[in-house]
């Protein structure tokens, strides 16, 4: 009889296969069960040893195929079985991806868990484009919530401090409630001209970007029809946008000079 396997909770990542850590991609190399989302991109699943068994459990905005708790009893039933499991998310696991519940759910059988983090949508979106999600004089806090919400209930949130103007404010899963975030920001005072970014499968070959406002982010995503998740960017950061164009390395050299510190180019 196999002794119990354990359960890796590793976040895949925003996309990019060259942004998996060292363990993920290890582990994805050695695993013998594959239980994975549908945000891990094909290219990360390639990774996977031949003669894993794949088993796909993602969800899509209304529609939960299988639902957390089947995902729950899947890992344990692999785990009790003797499986080396990778539960594979995208993102880190533990950002808006339930990973805390599954790993709730293993413990409470007695079985091993590890969780291996990933590069967040946030960082590799704005990574990827080389906008900085803090900045001196700027923003000097960063703020995550999620769009997404149980049918008929309200986003709620501390609008107040998602509105200040120093914060950047990174909503997941936002298409579909991004006419409700504006409307509140605005209601409580965050300036209309503010800075918006939307970005669709970011750190893929499929990425696609809109720059915009507050005001008009709404009406300009219905215009731009981005398909896949879509992850919003908003302050002033992202104003820094056009100058990012030019790359992370030169912007940062051009901030230094703009802001009389030239002197610690040359330090």
């Amino acid at each position: 009889m196999r002794m119990p396997g354990r359960v890796y909770l590793v976040g895949a990542g925003p996309g990019d296969p060259d942004l998996l850590t060292v363990k993920a991609a290890r582990l994805l190399a050695s695993a013998e069960v594959v239980v994975y989302d549908r945000l891990v991109s094909q290219d990360i699943l390639e990774l996977v040893r031949d003669g894993a068994t794949m088993i796909a459990v993602g969800k899509e905005p209304g529609r939960h195929p299988v639902p957390q708790g089947k995902i729950n009893r899947i890992l344990i039933a692999q785990a009790r079985a003797g499986y080396m499991t990778v539960r594979l998310k995208g993102g880190d696991p533990f950002i808006f991806g339930r990973g805390s519940e599954e790993a709730a759910a293993l413990a409470a059988a007695g079985l091993r868990c590890e969780v291996v983090p990933g590069i967040t949508a946030a960082q590799g979106a704005a990574a990827s484009i080389g906008i900085p999600l803090t900045h001196r004089g700027m923003a000097s806090s960063v703020r995550f919530i999620t769009g997404h919400r149980r049918a008929g209930e309200p986003l709620a949130f501390d609008w107040s401090g998602l509105a200040n103007a120093e914060t950047t404010l990174v909503v997941y899963m936002g298409a579909a409630t991004i006419g409700e975030v504006t409307t509140r920001l605005l209601a409580h005072g965050r300036a209309p001209r503010t800075p918006v970014l939307a970005i669709s499968r970011a750190t893929t070959s499929a990425e696609r970007r809109l720059v915009s406002n507050l005001a008009n982010i709404p009406c300009d995503m219905i215009a731009a029809n981005l398909d896949g998740p879509v992850l919003f960017i908003i302050g002033e950061v992202v104003g820094l946008h056009s100058r990012a164009e030019a790359g992370p390395v030169l912007h940062a050299a051009l901030a230094e000079i703009a802001a009389g510190d030239a002197g610690a180019l040359h330090a």
